[in-house]
């Protein structure tokens, strides 16, 4: 048996930790040949392929990034109308010449779209949901968010204590262009007084008459953590509209601050590096057992998987029944 692997997307702490818990399954217990497929399913294309060995997984589990890199290429994706897509074809060029029997595909949202129509084609295909927003539909978790989660409320810590000694409103901008879990978890682990995320509508006047509340309780700073994605006018950056508007509503002095790429890199949490390990094992159980067409999943506190006919297309959102929200409503953080 000879699986490929490959890696697309955006990048995020956790990948070479999969990489190597496919790796070390396959050629240790399975006895199978692992093949590094570079830069996405634009490698695929272009042949860019390697033998992967018990050397090639050495140092990997801490390693940010992904050793074999990773592309945004969309294989299914036409030019234009007028013509014709010959890249799905090229794939099965690649895959026959090597004699690769599985495809490994780790990778977000539009991977795991991608994964679903190779399947469709033929192709035998496992995924391994990855991202730091954790919206991949069907899976409690991804690996990758537990680490940028700590990333960014170890920033909103930081920034506590600059908003508190110059008694201003520090606004924070994290990652999340269509779904909200990190602004949630970050805001609610690193004391956010104001959570926004693209799920939840706010009002740009409530959020002042918060900030004049606090401070008439004899707390003069507060922190307010957004989502990238929340919907603002004109298309300006979250954390720019939000900030100019509270000091607009307010007169208090606001600052803010992006965290960007920051949250996507570095080493892996240990959860993520269990995780992802797990993940990758599993999605080696599925293809040594011929069940394709699935991608691996956490539910609960068991690593399973579901078809990838059910997950492509769909993202995991936050309700406004999410424990976190109902609890953080309780406590007085507003959610807008």
């Amino acid at each position: 048996m000879k699986i490929g692997i490959l890696t697309s997307g955006g990048d995020c702490p956790g990948i070479n930790a999969t990489i190597r818990g496919v790796c070390k399954c396959a050629l240790n217990y399975y006895g199978m040949e692992v093949y590094g497929i570079h830069n996405g399913f634009r490698g695929l294309m272009d042949g860019h392929i390697n033998r992967l060995t018990e050397e090639s997984t050495s140092g990997l589990l801490t390693l940010g990034g992904t050793i074999l890199g990773t592309s945004r290429e969309k294989p299914f994706k036409k030019a234009s109308a007028s013509l014709s897509n010959n890249k799905p074809s090229l794939i099965i060029k690649t895959l026959e010449e090597y004699g690769i029997d599985c495809l490994v595909c780790i990778g977000g949202n539009g991977t795991q779209k991608t994964a679903a129509k190779l399947m469709e084609v033929g192709i035998n295909v496992v995924s391994i949901p990855k991202t730091i927003d954790n919206d991949v539909w069907g899976t409690d978790f991804s690996f990758g968010f537990d680490s940028a989660v700590s990333i960014a409320a170890d920033a909103i810590d930081r920034l506590h204590s600059t908003a508190s000694s110059h008694q201003r409103v520090m606004v924070i901008e994290v990652m999340g262009h269509k779904a909200g879990w990190l602004a949630l978890y970050s805001g609610m682990a690193g004391g956010g007084d104001i959570i926004l995320m693209p799920e939840i509508p706010f009002d740009i006047h409530k959020i002042g008459d918060t900030i004049i509340n606090r401070l008439k309780k004899g707390k003069p700073y507060s922190i307010v953590v957004v989502a990238e994605g929340i919907n603002t006018p004109e298309g300006k950056k979250a954390a720019q509209y939000i900030a100019e508007e509270i000091e607009y509503e307010t007169g208090f002095e606001t600052r803010e601050t992006v965290l960007g790429y920051i949250q996507r890199g570095g080493s892996p949490t240990a959860f993520d590096r269990n995780l992802a390990t797990l993940m990758g094992g599993h999605a080696v159980e599925l293809i040594s057992k011929g069940q394709y067409g699935r991608m691996v999943a956490l539910q609960g506190n068991k690593i399973d998987s579901i078809p990838l006919t059910e997950t492509a297309g769909k993202l995991r959102l936050v309700t406004e029944d999410h424990e976190l929200v109902v609890n953080g409503r309780k406590m007085g953080i507003c959610f807008g």
